[in-house]
């Protein structure tokens, strides 16, 4: 599939020295870009790929699959250039949990015994037992993850895996790999393993002088001591920062299997939000500062990630980090999040009885989001209020239906809607939407505010990527709740782009990471916050905020010890 906008975009690079290819390994599917030195996407493939929910909470993947539908993109986006034009080839993934044995065959982590099913995928919940106990043994190394581990972690998935299939999987894995790391292992045979994906999910630190280490008092005291053996090896012993060249590029196999050549470079890998932080991070707008510590970058997509980088480290509290060199090298990344915005905003829209009626009108022609926004805009003039944002002003809600992940790091907390009435009309569909969206962006003002307590008090713009970017009212709202400019980049495929720079700084066409981000981040659009929004937000946030004193309120009533 040729990316819409670029559909001459081959043609004029046939002869360019300098090509790059992408991966990104989402949630639901793989997509692939081939890039140019400029950072123009010419060239775009799609493919889903598999998930698995044998129980409640439960999601598992296969490295295998996911291994084969990457090379099917790749193909499909190289098929019409010479291999030798690919200089070199980055990769980005969720911060899911692979598992092989140990001669590096996939191997299960599902109760069903089925090897296909040997990733934990990072939305998995099944490991809150593990991460309580974790967190009651208050190691220093969680002064770095907020204060509290989450149990989209990785050691709280590993300690799952120990505790309840220990001769089934723990006794018999060689390999634990975060999904990026596993990619490039797959690439290149390196068992080399990204400073990324290790600092930010899986408790390796870095100081400021550049020097990282595993903690062996962290494992010892939660049970995982005998990871210790080997160096580390089963869960990495090399350590290198994003972009840097993994092992000798690719391997012949891997090679053949993706239609480049081999020897091709391969840029040390990311976690996907994080390629999209680095992806957009250096677009430029006129009146808005370039510095990388002055923005705050929302990668939006199933789950919405919230990244800010500062010279100095700084701990804020429910909020991830800080990870030196995680995302820009020499600074500090704080990594915040929402663990469901698209999810939570498909799950509003699909689950209302509205919905059916108004897919059967539109059908292929109009998103589903799109016709609710035009009619939004219809109900706001009929009503004759001042702003579409006012629609909600008696409908509210708290939006962690999966947890809360930043800041207060519970994934206990559930949504709350308060204003139901009895209609289920497509206006009523359109308000639950509006409200999901606002509460959404509630969300991520919480998180710029105990950020900004904490020493980002220089954040003076947001950057926005991911599928939820190309919803204007998703974006208007984050700009008018937050009181902030947010800047669109042109390119909005961030994540594919942030991949393909790996790929360019493993090639050596850029010296480093900085200067391909500048380079290839190219410009941005910019929406700037509306006055009257923004101050019937901070009313609005004001009710957002008593929810959560109300939900608190409400399990501490209900608590069953006080009934005993």
């Amino acid at each position: 599939m040729v990316k819409e906008g670029y559909s001459n975009g081959i043609g004029t690079v046939m002869g360019h020295e300098n090509l790059f290819v992408g991966v990104d390994v989402g949630t639901g599917s793989v997509r692939a870009a081939l890039v140019s030195e400029q950072g123009k996407l010419l060239n775009v493939s799609t493919k889903p790929i598999k998930t698995w929910t044998p129980k409640k909470d439960f999601f598992e993947q296969s490295s295998d699959d996911i291994w084969s539908v990457c090379c099917h993109v790749v193909k499909a986006v190289t098929q019409d250039i010479e291999p030798a034009a690919v200089k070199g080839i980055g990769f980005d993934a969720t911060c899911s949990l692979v598992v092989l044995d140990k001669t590096g065959n996939p191997l299960s982590v599902s109760p069903t015994g089925n090897n296909e099913q040997n990733i934990i995928l990072w939305m998995d919940h099944r490991a809150i037992e593990e991460a309580d106990l974790i967190n009651s043994l208050k190691n220093p190394v969680l002064n770095y993850v907020g204060g509290k581990i989450s149990l989209e972690m990785e050691t709280p998935k590993l300690l799952w895996l120990k505790k309840n299939l220990k001769s089934q999987c723990w006794d018999k894995a060689g390999y634990f790999f975060d999904l990026p790391d596993f990619l490039t292992w797959k690439a290149t045979d390196s068992e080399s393993r990204s400073l990324c994906s290790l600092v930010c999910k899986w408790t390796y630190q870095v100081q400021a002088d550049g020097v990282g280490s595993w903690s062996s008092r962290y494992f010892t005291e939660i049970g995982l001591d005998d990871l210790i053996t080997d160096n580390w090896r089963k869960i990495g012993s090399e350590v290198k920062p994003p972009g840097a060249p993994s092992g000798n590029g690719l391997s012949r196999r891997a090679a053949a299997d993706l239609g480049l050549l081999p020897g091709t470079a391969v840029g040390t890998s990311m976690i996907d939000a994080h390629a999209g932080g680095l992806g957009m991070i250096g677009c430029s707008a006129d009146g808005v500062s370039q510095d990388f510590h002055t923005r705050l970058g929302l990668i939006c997509g199933t789950s919405t990630c919230h990244m800010a980088v500062s010279k100095l480290p700084y701990f804020v509290p429910g909020v991830w980090g800080p990870y030196f060199s995680a995302m820009v090298p020499g600074l500090w990344l704080n990594e915040g999040g929402q663990s469901a915005t698209g999810k939570l905003i498909d799950h509003i829209i699909d689950t209302h009885p509205a919905t059916d009626a108004i897919k059967e009108k539109i059908g292929d022609t109009v998103h589903v989001q799109e016709y609710l926004n035009n009619l939004l805009e219809k109900m706001a003039q009929k009503q004759e209020l001042k702003s579409v944002a006012m629609l909600t002003c008696n409908v509210h809600m708290w939006p962690d239906f999966h947890g809360n992940r930043s800041p207060l790091a519970d994934p206990s907390l559930q949504g709350m809607i308060s204003g139901l009435t009895l209609s289920v009309d497509e206006e009523n569909l359109a308000t639950l939407y509006l409200a999901t969206i606002q509460a959404l962006s509630y969300g991520t003002l919480h998180i710029l505010q105990e950020m900004r307590l904490a020493g980002h008090s220089d954040i003076q713009s947001i950057v926005i990527c991911g599928g939820l970017s190309r919803n204007k009212l998703f974006v208007q709202t984050q700009a008018d709740v937050a009181g902030l400019p947010v800047l669109l980049p042109k390119e909005p495929e961030s994540v594919m782009l942030g991949a393909a720079i790996l790929g360019a700084c493993a090639a050596g066409v850029y010296p480093e990471i900085t200067t391909a981000a500048k380079a290839m981040s190219g410009p941005a659009e910019v929406l700037k916050p509306r006055d009257i929004e923004h101050r019937y937000h901070q009313r609005k946030y004001k009710v957002f905020l008593k929810m959560l004193e109300d939900q608190r309120a409400y399990k501490e009533v209900m608590s069953l010890r006080s009934m005993i």
